[in-house]
């Protein structure tokens, strides 16, 4: 954005939000991060519509290949408009925020919350490991910046929580990562059963997705320029490890920018299947598969209010102490299986194993069945799809570029198809999964309190502990 901009133009994009809400993050001495500024009073204000044309000024929170696919549209989600320009990157690994800064000519930060005092910087797309979602986003919301979030939502339940209320207060427009809410077939599937073309549903079949393991690897030397404490959160601190460090092997970046050979010879299998960094497959996968789910029942709000496993058992402790690939730990974390009730007795069964169904879901009615897969949908018996709706049939969110549609929000001040409560309530349900197997036992869920009605042992799985000074905030 240059300096000649209108102060309209500033405006327009949301930051009047007012100089109390819009504190400062980077003004605190050395990497680790502060406690959450003390809330302050919710801005009276409207979100006027802009011109598309304005230039918006984009942040990237996160140089590693995931934010490479998202800044190019790579994955099906689309990429941000002509109009959007990228002016200052953050990564933990200045290596690689350099490189960014130098192809697109922007600003390298090493702390995102200097990042979040650009005034140059209006929106924000972050693409972080799993356990440094909750602070950038509360943060950027506290600095009046729009936000495109990968998925999950949060790490906990009481993350995504808090998440919400941040987005909410400041009155930020945020979108979750889960692009499929944006597939044309995906939305028709979901208009089809909606509107009663397998008649009442009577049961659901979910990929039977793996939960996280652990790894206690041996130290490496930290790569130069990575802030490896920083990286480790509010996690304890453990040694520096390449198959840890990474989130899937093999690693391959995006062009221009190239990976270093310890990360092209690394084993896996990555942080995304390790506890305390990731809910494992469950949360990676299958937010994006049982997004399908909630978006059929019209649980965007809600969710299950029983979770069991069968069997009544633990899942295994797995420990991989030397690098490997996923499958043992994949093998053995996906199960017990786990199953889920609505109130209105609809039943969520994660049992196939048709590496297909982890893109979606089987809806079984009374008239047939839908498969939504990654990039369609399956009828049985064929041919239920081929009538058109009715006129007044119930129709879905209409979304077929999920980062075109954030940018417009952005432009309108409305929620976007994957809004920050839809995002929250598919990444709860997964919890849950975890919480079941973890326990290896049944449990009652209030999807309007988020508790475990007197269950104290569940309750303590709602957040993870964490080191100082990265709590999470009890307000925002």
């Amino acid at each position: 954005m240059s300096a000649h901009d209108p102060i309209s133009r500033r405006h327009l994009l949301g930051q009047a939000i007012g100089a109390a809400a819009a504190v400062s993050l980077s003004g605190c001495p050395g990497p680790a991060l502060p406690p959450v500024t003390p809330p302050v009073p919710k801005p009276q204000v409207q979100k006027p519509a802009v011109s598309p044309n304005d230039e918006i000024g984009v942040g990237i929170i996160g140089c590693g290949r995931r934010n490479g696919q998202l800044v190019i549209g790579k994955g099906g989600q689309g990429k941000p408009p002509d109009h959007a320009r990228i002016v200052a990157v953050a990564d933990v690994n200045m290596f690689r925020a350099q490189q960014w800064a130098r192809n697109y000519r922007a600003k390298a930060y090493q702390d995102y919350r200097a990042l979040l005092d650009d005034k140059n910087v209006d929106v924000v797309i972050y693409a972080t490991p799993e356990h440094w979602h909750y602070l950038p986003c509360i943060h950027a919301c506290q600095a009046g910046k729009h936000m495109y979030g990968e998925q999950p939502l949060g790490h906990t339940i009481l993350e995504g929580r808090r998440m919400i209320q941040a987005v909410r207060k400041y009155q930020r427009v945020f979108q979750t990562g889960e692009q499929q809410r944006s597939h044309p077939a995906a939305r028709k599937a979901v208009e089809l059963i909606r509107n009663g073309r397998i008649g009442k549903i009577e049961r659901i079949i979910g990929y039977n997705y793996p939960s996280p393991y652990e790894c206690n690897f041996q130290a490496q030397p930290i790569p130069a320029g990575l802030d490896w404490d920083t990286w480790c959160g509010p996690n304890p601190v453990v040694p520096y490890h390449t198959d840890l460090y990474l989130p899937r092997v093999p690693y391959d970046r995006e062009p221009p920018y190239y990976t270093p050979s310890a990360e092209q010879y690394a084993v896996g299998p990555g942080w995304m299947s390790f506890r305390p960094y990731s809910g494992g497959e469950l949360l990676n996968w299958g937010c994006h598969g049982l997004s399908m789910v909630h978006w059929v029942l019209d649980m965007d709000h809600s969710g299950p209010v029983e979770i069991w496993v069968e069997p009544e058992e633990k899942l295994p402790e797995i420990v991989y102490d030397v690098p490997d690939g996923r499958d043992r730990g994949d093998a053995a974390c996906a199960h017990p299986i786990i199953h889920y009730r609505y109130a209105n007795d609809v039943v969520l069964s994660l049992t196939s194993i048709d590496p297909r169904v982890g893109g979606g879901a089987t809806f079984i009615g009374e008239k047939g069945r839908i498969t939504i897969l990654r990039d369609g949908y399956e009828c049985d018996p064929v041919g239920l799809d081929e009538d058109p709706l009715p006129p007044d049939a119930q129709r879905a969110y209409e979304s077929d570029n999920h980062m075109e549609n954030f940018f417009e929000c952005v432009v309108s001040g409305n929620d976007p198809i994957m809004s920050v409560e839809a995002g929250h309530s598919v990444a709860a349900l997964c919890h849950l999964g975890n919480i079941a197997r973890w326990l290896g036992r049944r449990l009652n869920w209030d999807p309007e309190k988020e508790i475990f009605p007197g269950d104290e042992e569940a309750n303590q799985y709602l957040d993870v502990p964490k080191r100082k000074p990265y709590e999470l905030p009890t307000e925002v």
